[in-house]
Order: structure tokens, then sequence, then C-alpha cells
């Protein structure tokens, strides 16, 4: 039987008079792709930073695995295996690769500032773990070879990969991916699409993301949700969304009928190619 990672009932953020995220329900089973989408404003990132801990809702509940985590800090939302990416690219610049891995290693790791202090044996037994550990992420992203480069001088795509390296990094049950393909040209989005999928096939991962690119989403995703002002305005597969036509008015308007036609005409193309 097929478990619930996260689902969140009536969950509602509010900023002064703005209900930023109001009375969401999302069940996000476990090994799903599941995106949500929506306009700018829409409330999507949000939504996140309720559901890990860097807000705490007014109204309604967070589950993970079941058990409420509705307030608890980021910390232990991290530790109890739910780790994100932003979309604005958070990584420590001055830092190599490889400290960055580490660093999200943190929840994980037991040796404390004393140990490093007086350098003592568990230190250095736990300090040359987490450097093996980052490596074999490193070139599990495909980033070989670049763990001792400053992240600030890695290519744009290979700093999305490092900071999904530093999220994989804390084991995470349930990884959420604040648009994960921004900024990238086609083969760099395509590139991330393939990636995405083998993150949840080789680690057998939860991964709930939000994306701009239709294509992408389309492609990807086991389950779609769409948020408007806050709300939740539709849900399904997506060929249902796309076909929506509450989705088609408020959130992707009169040129959501050319991009189905569209997608529809690539994958034609595609397979007969």
């Amino acid at each position: 039987m097929t478990q619930t990672v996260l689902e969140t009932k009536q969950l509602s953020k509010i900023f002064g008079g703005l209900r930023a995220v109001d009375q969401v329900d999302l069940v996000v089973p476990e090994r799903a792709i599941a995106s949500i989408i929506g306009p700018n404003g829409a409330g999507k990132t949000t939504f996140f930073n309720c559901t890990s801990g860097f807000y705490v809702p007014e109204f309604g509940e967070v589950l993970f695995f079941g058990e409420s985590i509705k307030g608890l800090p980021t910390n232990i939302v991290a530790s109890l295996g739910i780790a994100r990416t932003y979309q604005n690219i958070r990584l420590f610049k001055e830092l190599t690769a490889i400290e960055n891995i580490i660093i999200g290693q943190h929840p994980h790791l037991k040796t404390h500032w004393l140990d490093a202090v007086l350098h003592t044996r568990r230190y250095v037994k736990e300090e040359r773990a987490s450097v093996k550990s980052a490596c074999e992420m490193l070139e599990f992203v495909g980033l070989s070879g670049l763990g001792d480069h400053a992240a600030m001088n890695l290519p744009y795509g290979a700093q999305r990969r490092l900071e999904i390296a530093r999220a994989l990094a804390n084991k995470p049950r349930l990884l959420l991916l604040d648009e994960p393909t921004a900024g990238m040209n086609p083969q760099e989005t395509m590139e991330m699409t393939q990636f995405i999928k083998s993150l949840r096939d080789t680690l057998n991962i939860t991964i709930l993301l939000i994306e701009h690119d239709m294509r992408v989403v389309m492609d990807i995703s086991d389950q779609i949700t769409v948020l408007d002002h806050g709300t939740k305005i539709a849900e399904g597969t997506a060929k249902e969304i796309q076909s929506n036509e509450l989705v088609i008015e408020a959130y992707l308007g009169s040129g959501a009928a050319k991009l189905s036609e569209k997608y529809q005409r690539e994958k034609k193309n595609d397979a007969a190619n």
C-alpha cells in the first residue's frame, strides 16, 4: 500500500490582510513527482515555506508520514527528512562544492565544535567520511572532479545541480525543488528534467516541485496542483490539467490551448522519430 508522504489540511498563511495560502489541501504519495503551478503571487513558494518550517501557518495542518510538523523549526524539519532548493540559488559561493555538500550533511553529523577544536579521533573519522560521501554525491549529480572549485566559479547549470546535491546530502525522504529549471537553456532544461526523474527512480524519494516551464511540468509530473491567489483551483494528471477549463481561464489563459496542441504535436513528432 502506497504511503502518504506529505499531507496538508486547510493550510493557510496570512500576511496582514493577505491570505497568501488559503485552505489548501494536498496529498503527495510516496515516490511521486508532484508539481505545483500557478502565476506569480499564487502562493507556491509560501506553501513550500509552510511545509519546510520557514513559516508557521495560521491555520491548518502539515503532516509528514502522518505526523504533524506544523510549527517545527527548519533544522528539525530537515532532520526528519525534508530538504529543499530555492528559486534563487542559495549556495555558499565562496566555499568549494565539497564544502557546500558537507554543510548539507549537518543534520546527520554527530560531532560538535569542541571535537573540531580538539581534533578528536571521532571528529577526524567523521570528517573523512563526510568528504568521501560528498565526493560520491558530486559524482552522482554529474559534477565529478569539481569538488575543489568555488561554487561561484561553476557554470549556472552546475550550480543548480550542486544545490540539489547539497539538499540530497541530508538524505531526504521528501525533496522540495523550487523552479529547478529557472534560467536554463533548452538543453540544460532537458538534462535537468531527466535528472529529476532519475532522482526518484534511483533514490526512491518523493519530489514536490514548483515549476513555470509547462513542458517540464507536463513531462515529469504524476500529479499537478494549480494555485491561484493562494487557493487550490485544480488538481489532476497532466492531461486533466491541460483540459481543465478553470485552469485555462484563471491561469494559463488563451495560450493554454496552443500550448496543449504544441505539446501533443511535439510528443507525436518525438514518437515518430
